[in-house]
């Protein structure tokens, strides 16, 4: 084993321990002294400025701009007070077409409390804490502390001041107006209402002031409200023009001649205006000028029976030979006033200042058979039957009576169903009517009348209808048996029509499915007088059995009746006796093989009659 390589100890000989030194004991004694030294000078120096500013606002503490510290409260109110005159120097100006209005601050309600501010300034570092009063004094003296004044803003006194100005603006809208009396026509246009809208000019003024706004105009918010009825000048003007010329009413006669005129005066237009309101969709309203026309209905349907002219149906006679009609008297237009028409004309005349006359409005009324008819429409293809009398020996007058009656009826068509009547037909038998003076049979005397002779025509049209078959619905037979109606064979006795308008009357109803077509006419060569009725036969036969004559009584005596058409020794008999009896004349209806369908008995009761003789005054026949 080799010997050890670390190498062999070394010894150094011991230092001798350091000498005390005396600072060590000395350093931290004079570090206190020397902090508690500070410490009471500091607190000698607190205590002192907690002495001195007891009574005043610490340094650095400012209000408005002012340094309060070092001051007493009331001094900081003085220099406070002396310092804000916003509430002074400061004017508001409102403005409107109304006027101007000025205000200061102050009389708006803005003033400074300056106690309260200096309050505030004075309560920075003087709490109940000492500590905390420490604190806030040293962070005022390093930072400073600003006060914000305290600004008092009384927003009734602004309201008050508002509404002042409100009383110089509002104003509620006005109406216009609309009078009218007699031909005067007054119209006042209608104005803006204005009112201050207190609320948003009090929000604009509130912001000025809060903000401290160095004075200036400020914008008065003005609501305007139109009127309900703003304008009334186009309804007055409609006005003016209806009162300012009477209307006329025209009409013609349908041929072209004219009628009337009818006027209407002013002083009724007058009374007739009146104003309606109108409302539109957003509210508003105008007023509107109308008349009241419905006054003149009465008046108008008064008028309208005579300006009537009724549709005339075209006339025709049967061609047998080519089985079509042949226009003998051309059909007419007819017409009827439109009185709601008229009326509606009248009001839009009203207000027309050019054209003041209405031409009344007539409806216009197609005839039931036009001339473009034909025989194959109406069912018309023969001679159904025959109707004739003889008036053999008749005046003059009478000869002209039953020519004018029988006129009436030539050319006629009586549709399926309808019933005839011969009143309605030969219309009124007056002298105007183109009926002459004859002898007519009035109850049981024989005078003279206008329209003798016109039952010559009824008669012939009864036995027309007698052999067509068609139902008789009214019949009356003469007083007594005239000679005229049972001359010719093979009539006879009981085959006349007596009519008297317009109480007798005499019809039928044309009971078949086509219609009738009658052909009035006379014959001079032979003095009778002809109905033929073409139509289209059902289906039937018509015989008449010899007339039942019973009940027969003579004659009656003779009368005399004085004329003062006549001379002494002058006679002139206007009627032959006749005998009274009871006649009953049979019509059989039977179907084209013979089959009875029905029967019926025409019954006639004649009073006896004597001779009439007309004379002249004082004759001693007359008693």
């Amino acid at each position: 084993m080799s010997s050890s390589a670390y190498p062999p100890p070394v010894y150094r000989p011991r230092e001798p321990a350091p000498a005390f030194n005396p600072w060590w004991i000395r350093l931290p004694i004079l570090v206190v002294t020397g902090g508690m030294l500070f410490g009471l000078i500091v607190a000698v120096a607190l205590g002192a400025f907690q002495v001195l500013y007891s009574g005043r606002i610490v340094p650095n503490v400012r209000a408005y701009g002012i340094d309060l510290g070092g001051m007493t409260p009331l001094q900081a109110v003085e220099a406070l007070d002396a310092a804000f005159t916003y509430d002074d120097s400061t004017v508001f100006t409102f403005r409107d077409s109304a006027g101007v209005w000025q205000a200061s601050a102050r009389e708006l309600g803005v003033s400074l409390d300056a106690q309260a501010t200096a309050a505030r300034a004075f309560a920075v570092g003087h709490g109940q804490g000492f500590v905390s009063n420490l604190a806030d004094q040293a962070l005022a003296w390093l930072n400073g502390v600003d006060i914000a004044p305290e600004i008092r803003y009384d927003q009734a006194a602004a309201l008050r001041f508002l509404q002042g100005i409100a009383a110089g603006i509002d104003r509620a809208p006005t109406e216009a107006t609309l009078v009218i009396r007699g031909t005067d026509v007054q119209a006042a246009p209608g104005a803006i209402g204005r009112s201050l809208d207190l609320t948003t000019t009090l929000a604009a003024l509130d912001s000025a002031i809060l903000s401290l706004r160095p004075g200036g105009e400020l914008p008065l918010m003005v609501r305007e409200t139109l009127p309900v009825t703003p304008d009334t000048r186009a309804a007055a003007d409609k006005a003016r023009v209806a009162l300012s010329a009477p209307i006329v009413l025209t009409a013609d006669d349908g041929s072209g001649a004219p009628l009337g005129p009818w006027t209407i005066p002013v002083s009724q237009i007058e009374a007739l205006l009146r104003i309606d309101t109108l409302t539109a969709a957003d509210g508003t309203q105008s007023l509107d000028v109308q008349i009241d026309t419905a006054v003149y209905r009465p008046s108008l349907e008064a008028l309208a029976p005579g300006l009537v002219r009724p549709a005339e149906n075209a006339r025709f006679h049967f061609d047998q030979g080519t089985g079509q009609l042949v226009n003998v008297l051309a059909a007419v237009q007819g017409r009827r006033l439109n009185v709601d028409a008229t009326l509606v004309r009248i009001a839009q005349a009203a207000f027309d200042p050019a054209n003041r006359t209405v031409a009344m409005v007539f409806d216009m009324l197609d005839p039931q058979y036009p001339d473009s008819i034909t025989a194959a429409q109406l069912g018309i293809t023969e001679l159904v039957s025959e109707g004739v009398s003889y008036y053999a020996g008749s005046s003059e007058a009478r000869r002209s009576n039953i020519s004018t009656a029988i006129s009436r009826f030539d050319g006629l068509i009586i549709a399926p169903g309808e019933e005839f009547s011969f009143n309605r037909f030969v219309g009124d038998i007056s002298p105007e009517e183109g009926f002459v003076e004859g002898f007519v049979i009035m109850g049981d005397r024989t005078v003279r009348g206008v329209g003798g002779g016109v039952c010559q025509v009824s008669t012939t049209a009864f036995r027309a209808a007698f052999y067509a078959g068609y139902p008789i619905t009214e019949r009356w037979a003469h007083g007594y048996r005239v000679g005229y109606y049972e001359a010719g064979d093979p009539e006879g006795v009981g085959m006349d029509a007596a009519i008297f308008t317009p109480d007798l009357d005499f019809r039928f109803i044309n009971d078949t499915d086509y219609h009738l077509l009658i052909e009035a006419f006379i014959d001079p060569t032979t003095a009778s007088v002809h109905f033929r009725f073409y139509s289209t036969n059902p289906g039937r036969l018509v015989t008449r059995q010899p007339a039942e004559i019973t009940g027969v009584q003579p004659p009656a005596p003779t009368s005399y009746v004085a004329s003062d058409r006549l001379q002494p020794d002058q006679q002139l008999q206007v009627d032959w006796p006749a005998e009274g009896a009871y006649v009953r004349v049979l019509r059989v209806i039977t179907d084209l093989n013979g089959v009875e369908l029905r029967r019926e008995y025409i019954a006639s009761q004649y009073q006896p009659w004597g001779a009439v003789v007309q004379v002249a005054p004082g004759d001693p026949r007359l008693n």
